[in-house]
């Protein structure tokens, strides 16, 4: 061995610090976030489970109140996420936080992955039929390039 090659020292941890996972109430965020608890626990990682609520222009022009419509499906999914807590602490105490910002889905959860500064991000596989005309949010965020991303089915 060189003694330039004895000087290198690596400062940090193996694997991800913070695993952020998308949730939105549907079956493929729920998998997704069993899937990111699961690489929480192994890799020792903080678990950050993120809810964007979207807004919604178009309701608000028909007359619906967006906000308290949004902050009710806000609040439903946090409901869920505290009752998988009991499914989590039985994983080996795993470190979770939930988050909820109001953005639109993809640039939400970049801005969650900047602000939380995660590792790594997990998302559902898209369960519409919209995904097709301006692509789904997993490939926007694997192209986006700055984590790696799991898309669990």
């Amino acid at each position: 061995m060189t003694d330039e090659h004895q000087d290198v020292f690596e400062r940090g941890t193996d694997g991800p610090r913070v695993v952020l996972a998308g949730v939105d109430g549907s079956e493929s965020s729920w998998r997704a976030a069993a899937y990111a608890a699961g690489l929480a626990r192994r890799q020792n990682s903080n678990l950050a489970l993120v809810y964007i609520q979207p807004y919604m222009a178009a309701s608000v022009a028909a007359g619906v109140n967006a906000a308290a419509l949004t902050e009710e499906l806000a609040e439903e999914v946090a409901g869920e996420i505290r009752k998988a807590t009991e499914n989590l602490q039985a994983l080996g105490g795993v470190r979770w936080a939930f988050h909820t910002f109001r953005d639109d889905p993809y640039n939400g959860l970049v801005s969650a992955a900047r602000d939380l500064k995660a590792d790594t991000v997990v998302v559902g596989a898209s369960e519409s039929a919209g995904h097709r005309l301006i692509g789904s949010m997993a490939v926007r965020l694997v192209k986006r390039g700055l984590w790696p991303v799991t898309v669990v089915p």
